[in-house]
């Protein structure tokens, strides 16, 4: 007897059109949807992965379906995903995210979403002049679940993407992170906009702003500044990592600042952090 499959997978994507003729059906396309959702879950990053992953557990995805004519193969994969409507298969997939965030217990404190970019290996195409797959993720950490994702043709358009995944999240009281392709202030209005507060990392995309502010920390007469040293040691490796944050802000938002330059709605501190590592004798530092 085959089990039901949860109602939170299986039934989330019933709204998608099997763009096959039904009589020529072999693999239903919830069998075939199935196999690239659970593959891609445990880590198969192309359908031959999929298709691999799929045979070895066949007896995992029986609980669900029956799967009477076998797995498919990497090419029907390829076939029906490319064929189905890509936007209406992302909606399915956020409302089923979505809906695993109602379920999981609630972490303790606000909800951290990280945003960060990857390119996919082995989706490029040398014969058609296509180049990687590019996504911008957004990640709950604490529940460790990807709560949507943005295709983009390369890590520079990153700043485009960026803001249209922020547009489909629901950021009520979420600490959102970026690292510093997305310190820009639409990104920071977006996230403002949809709830959220914003962690923006600065490095040489913004070199006034990265010069500036480890010269306000390095200097002693600024009194407002909270300073924490933590040491961690394993493995030959001892690392010391100095915090400190400001409240104070004033001198980022002031009218003598220079013409043209980024202002960040709703800046409420800065921080920064040198990490010192010693290995083997060698020391080095890096600040963030």
């Amino acid at each position: 007897m085959v089990s039901r499959a949860p109602v939170s997978l299986i039934d989330h994507f019933a709204a998608l059109d099997d763009p096959r003729q039904s009589g020529k059906v072999l693999y239903p396309l919830a069998e075939t949807l199935l196999v690239v959702l659970c593959g891609t879950l445990a880590g198969a990053e192309d359908f031959v992965e999929m298709r691999r992953w799929a045979g070895v557990n066949r007896a995992f995805l029986g609980r669900f379906l029956v799967y009477e004519g076998g797995i498919p193969s990497h090419d029907t994969l390829n076939d029906v995903i490319n064929a189905i409507d890509g936007d209406l298969f992302s909606q399915c997939f956020s409302d089923w995210v979505e809906g695993l965030r109602d379920v999981l217990p609630d972490p303790a404190g606000p909800e951290v979403v990280a945003i960060d970019g990857k390119t996919s290996r082995r989706t490029h195409d040398r014969s058609k002049d296509r180049g990687p797959l590019h996504m911008v993720s957004a990640c709950a950490s604490r529940q460790r679940l990807v709560l949507g994702q943005q295709a983009c043709e390369a890590k520079s358009n990153e700043i485009t993407a960026i803001p249209l995944l922020l547009e489909r999240l629901a950021l009520t009281g979420a600490l959102v992170t970026i690292d510093a392709m997305g310190c820009q202030t639409k990104i920071a209005e977006k996230i403002i906009e949809r709830g959220g507060d914003y962690l923006l990392a600065v490095k040489d995309n913004q070199p006034s702003l990265h010069d500036e502010v480890p010269r306000y920390f390095e200097d002693p007469a600024k009194a407002r500044i909270d300073r924490l040293e933590t040491t961690d040691g394993d493995h030959g490796r001892i690392e010391v990592r100095r915090h400190a944050v400001s409240h104070d802000v004033d001198w980022l938002i002031t009218d003598r600042r220079f013409p043209g330059e980024p202002r960040f709605p709703g800046l409420k501190a800065v921080a920064m952090v040198e990490a010192q590592v010693e290995r083997a004798g060698h020391v080095s530092k890096e600040h963030r």
